[in-house]
Parts: structure tokens; C-alpha cells; sequence
């Protein structure tokens, strides 16, 4: 039987901070472009989805409270009213679901860093609130190096009662930042009640496919996976990245395993495109599926 499997969209990042540039807008954080030019989140929104995504993730990831103060006048949920508005309008009519994108903190959790979890809690109550106030139908917590934190935010986010996608960052070596192995991950998450565990950001598809392996060994749940369009020069990599076509084509590699497959840093719409056409090549872009599933 073939997996079934729901294509996820790309980062908002690097493509919002293009267009910014072609029509002269300031470089900024992107989900200030969510309240100050949301016509190009807009238009990004919808090039995902005419590339074929499934579900789509807000402009939110690092609207954070600690992000937000820090760099603008406004608030965390005036951000994420306004992100979320923005996706849910591009999406109106096409059955594409929209999520809310969470990111970590930019400081470690005690005791490696100076934030403490009462703090951690905090901000991301507020930030997942938001998230639940307006209409979030998923969320992705993701791009985290700390499993604690990340099992923090999860938790969190399982209590609206909607589907939680969790993933993080890994090394070169197969291993997280703080040595976490997949197995290690799983045996944490999974009584955290999430819908999918995986990985995102930091390595590109050739890279990712043995960690994904090593999740799909250790768990039954559904696996969730966005790959860079290639390595960063610091993790051993050229920095270069793949294109759309090679991108898909080792992409190609996940379908076996992975049940939400996306892009990450580098990618765009094009690259999500791609694997679209490779999904319909192999019959397991079972969208009617996935929706009974969602609704």
C-alpha cells in the first residue's frame, strides 16, 4: 500500500525578503511584511498553492513576544491576526488548510541560556493563543535545537485540540545540537500526543534521508520533513544550493517514508512544484485522503 502523503509549502523567508527588495520595501523581519505589505505575503501565499501545497503555514515563525518588542511597535497577536487573515484569504475556496508556523527563542532555556521555562511558557501561551483566537487549523512547531523546549511549545500547542506537527534541527553527524538521536526524540514527544515528529532547516535532502530512516525505524507516527535546498558551508556543506529539479528528485527518496514533505531555507515555489509533479507521477499525492482525515 502506498504511503499517503500531503505536501507542505516552502519558508516565507528568502522569497518575502526578494520581493521586498524588486519593490523597494526596507529589509525587515518577514512577519512585519504580514501588517506593513501584506500584498506580497499574500502573493506568495497563493504562488504555494498554486504549486500544488496542501497546507500552508502562516507568516508567524518568529512572531514571538521576545521578536516582536524587539524590532516593531506591535504585538504578538496583531501579528498573528494578520498573518493568519492573510493565508486564510489566499487559500478561500481551494480546500488548502492553514497553520501557524512556531519557531524557538533566539536564547537557550536555563540551563544553558538565561531564559527560564516560566518565561518559555509564556510567551508561547500568548503566541499560540493567538494562533487559536484566529483560526489556526494546525501548527508546526519548528526548527527547534532544544528537545525540552520544543516538548514545551508542543504541549502547548496540543491543548487547542487541533493537529501539532513537531520537528527539529539536526547536525551533520545525524545527531541534534545537544546529541538528541530520533530514537530519543520519539521517546520524548510521542506521549505529547502530536500528530507527526520529525525534522527541518540545516541540511538538504541527501543529508536528511538517513535521519529520516532512523525516525521511520523507531516510531509509527506519521513523519514530517522539509529539507534545505542544500548544506550551509559551516555544517560541511558548499553552501550552494540545489535546484528545483535535483531538489525533487532526492526528494523523491522521502516518499516512502515521510507523510508531510515540504521545503525549507533556499527553497520556493518552484522547488514545491517540482515535487508536486513528482507526487502525481506516483499516485501518492492523495489530497481526498487527507482531508476526510482533517476535517
Amino acid at each position: 500500500m502506498k504511503k499517503e502523503i500531503i505536501l507542505f509549502d516552502g519558508p516565507n523567508g528568502i522569497p518575502l525578503w526578494k520581493k521586498a527588495e524588486k519593490k523597494g520595501y526596507e529589509k525587515v523581519p518577514v512577519w512585519r511584511y504580514s501588517i506593513e505589505h501584506p500584498e506580497i505575503v499574500e502573493e506568495l501565499n497563493k504562488e504555494y498553492i498554486e504549486a500544488g501545497a496542501e497546507i500552508m503555514l502562516a507568516n508567524t515563525f518568529t512572531a514571538n513576544r521576545m521578536a516582536v518588542t524587539q524590532s516593531s511597535p506591535y504585538t504578538t497577536p496583531e501579528v498573528v491576526k494578520a498573518s493568519l487573515g492573510i493565508t486564510k484569504k489566499a487559500a478561500a475556496g481551494t480546500g488548502v488548510k492553514v497553520g501557524m508556523a512556531v519557531g524557538p527563542l533566539t536564547m537557550m532555556m536555563e540551563p544553558f541560556g538565561p531564559v527560564k521555562e516560566s518565561t518559555v511558557r509564556d510567551i508561547y501561551e500568548e503566541m499560540i493563543g493567538a494562533g487559536a483566537d484566529n483560526g489556526a487549523e494546525f501548527y508546526y512547531v519548528q526548527t527547534f535545537m532544544d528537545l525540552r523546549m520544543l516538548k514545551i511549545v508542543s504541549e502547548i500547542a496540543v491543548r487547542t485540540g487541533v493537529p501539532v506537527l513537531s520537528s527539529m534541527t539536526f547536525q551533520k553527524s545525524g545527531r541534534t545540537l545537544f546529541g538528541n538521536t530520533p530514537e530519543e526524540i520519539v521517546r520524548e514527544m510521542e506521549p505529547v500526543g502530536i500528530t507527526a515528529i520529525g525534522l527541518n532547516c540545516e541540511l538538504g535532502p541527501d543529508q536528511m534521508l538517513p535521519i529520516l530512516k532512523e525516525y521511520a525505524a523507531v516510531t509509527d507516527m506519521p513523519l514530517v520533513i522539509k529539507a534545505n535546498a542544500g548544506v550551509p558551508k559551516e555544517q560541511g556543506g558548499t553552501g550552494i544550493g540545489c535546484d528545483p529539479v535535483s531538489y525533487a528528485d532526492a526528494a523523491e527518496k522521502f516518499f516512502g517514508y515521510a507523510t508531510y514533505i515540504g521545503g525549507c531555507c533556499g527553497c520556493d515555489p518552484d522547488f514545491i512544484a517540482e515535487v508536486h509533479i513528482r507526487l502525481r507521477k506516483t499516485g501518492r499525492f492523495l489530497t481526498k485522503v487527507h482531508k476526510n482525515k482533517w476535517n
